[in-house]
């Protein structure tokens, strides 16, 4: 079992702070991003490799990242493989979706896969989900509620049924069709992979790796985790630095209470 790691964008919203340097590595709290998400993994039953798709110019800092990170994982038998999707500018970028598409086919016959956007910090936890995932057939996404409409508007939004499956994912409606936003976290069976091969043969919608959740809910199920906390989105300077503040105040808190 496998986690993939979107971490090739350019966060152009956030020049010039990422202009030369990549967001998931950014420190929060003397922490990078991308580290949260990597202390979750690692406690995943059954994960033996955490693919990282980076672009061409981000490539080396990743690199020096994962030497330093892969000694963490070594008694827990778990691989970092960085990939480059030769990227070099935003404008020749492939997509989430395509970067996604690009690890898949680098690799042996698929298997049940978490797949995350890399600058995400999840204020949940992952392994009961991850567990319930493994006892399943279906895939799985999150659902967290959101009441913002502008939010909604920037954000993938959920239409469910009464038990939780999901009927579509909206990219960015101008109108959200509900309450629920989904952040790019995935749970995949194995069949996915053929029919990510499916989607990209057919559309032009590479950006968003939700796009592709919308496909694959057409032909398989797909449902949906609600957990109880949120996450922690660097999707601009500001919410870095909110995320920043935040993570600050609980570390302090967390140390003048042991």
């Amino acid at each position: 079992m496998i986690a993939i790691l979107l971490c090739a964008g350019f966060a152009t919203r956030m020049y010039p702070m990422t202009r030369d340097f990549p967001k998931p590595l950014l420190p929060v709290a003397e922490k990078p991003v991308l580290d949260y998400l990597m202390d979750q993994i690692a406690d995943l039953q059954g994960l033996e490799e955490i693919h990282i798709v980076s672009n061409a110019r981000f490539f080396r800092q990743f690199d020096h990242w994962r030497s330093a990170r892969q000694p963490l994982l070594q008694a827990k038998h778990i691989q970092i493989k960085l990939h480059n999707d030769g990227a070099t500018y935003n404008e020749n970028r492939l997509g989430a979706v395509r970067d996604l598409h690009f690890v898949m086919k680098r690799m042996p016959p698929s298997t049940k896969t978490l797949v995350s956007a890399g600058d995400n910090i999840y204020r949940f936890r992952l392994k009961p989900l991850w567990s319930h995932f493994l006892k399943s057939k279906a895939h799985f996404i999150i659902g967290l509620p959101e009441t913002d409409h502008a939010k909604l508007q920037k954000t993938g939004v959920l239409t469910l049924d009464d038990r939780d499956r999901v009927l579509r994912l909206h990219e960015k409606p101008q109108s959200p069709p509900s309450t629920w936003c989904c952040p790019p976290l995935y749970f995949l069976q194995e069949s996915a992979w053929k029919i990510l091969e499916d989607y990209v043969q057919v559309s032009k919608q590479y950006d968003a790796p939700g796009s592709f959740i919308d496909f694959l809910c057409q032909y398989e199920n797909v449902y949906t985790f609600k957990p109880a906390a949120g996450r922690l989105d660097i999707g601009n300077i500001k919410t870095y630095r909110e995320a920043d503040k935040l993570l600050r105040k609980e570390s302090i808190f967390l140390s003048e209470s042991e």
